[in-house]
């Protein structure tokens, strides 16, 4: 299992409700219902992706989380998790706000735009860079609005949502961002990893 799901998987306690939002084919919501007893339902965009879920004994609905998310009852879960998908929404915010409705928590995952090799990349070739966490062309991203860690940081600040926890990721290696170290690790860090609160 990846490096960014074990983070995940560690700050939901065990016994909880949760939503994986673009949950993919399941990998992470089986982890979790089989070690940490998590009662866990996802959303999917993808048809393949739904059959690989239900396949797996999983408990899937294939619906758009832009449109599809207001279908549940506010509170409905403890956590829900959004991993690397905000940037492919045409309204980010009104997702945010959905997440924090239809859950207490939300663990949400950004691929970081402000990464040195995506800003050298861009730099030194002139082209949109292409990573192991943004794999596409430009034409056929689905990613719509670019965004780092210090974008999100900042938006969590405008927003007046309290970010509970904010992690970065490089490599293996997971730490704490802070105030201080911001900078630094918008600048050093493929991934961030975000557990936001109303």
């Amino acid at each position: 299992m990846k490096k960014e799901f074990q983070i995940i998987s560690e700050l939901i306690e065990v016994n909880k409700r949760v939503l994986d939002v673009g949950c993919g084919d399941g990998t992470l919501m089986k982890h979790l219902h089989d070690n940490k007893n998590i009662d866990i339902r996802g959303l999917e965009i993808s048809k393949d992706n739904v059959q690989k879920c239900i396949a797996k004994g999983l408990p899937v609905i294939e619906g758009n989380a832009e449109k599809d998310l207001e279908q549940f009852p506010d509170s409905s879960f403890d956590y829900v998790i959004l991993s690397q998908t905000l940037q492919a929404f045409y309204n980010p915010e009104k997702v945010i706000n959905n997440l924090l409705r239809v859950a207490n928590k939300a663990i949400v995952t950004i691929p970081n735009f402000g990464y040195w090799k995506v800003r050298i990349h861009l730099l030194l070739k002139g082209t949109m860079p292409i990573t192991k966490n943004l794999p596409n062309e430009w034409f056929n991203t689905p990613n719509l609005h670019m965004c780092s860690i210090k974008d999100f940081v900042n938006f969590s600040k405008q927003k007046k949502f309290n970010l509970f926890r904010s992690l970065a990721l490089h490599q293996e290696k997971v730490s704490e961002i802070n105030k201080s170290n911001l900078n630094l690790k918008n600048f050093f860090s493929e991934l961030g990893i975000f557990l936001i609160e109303k």
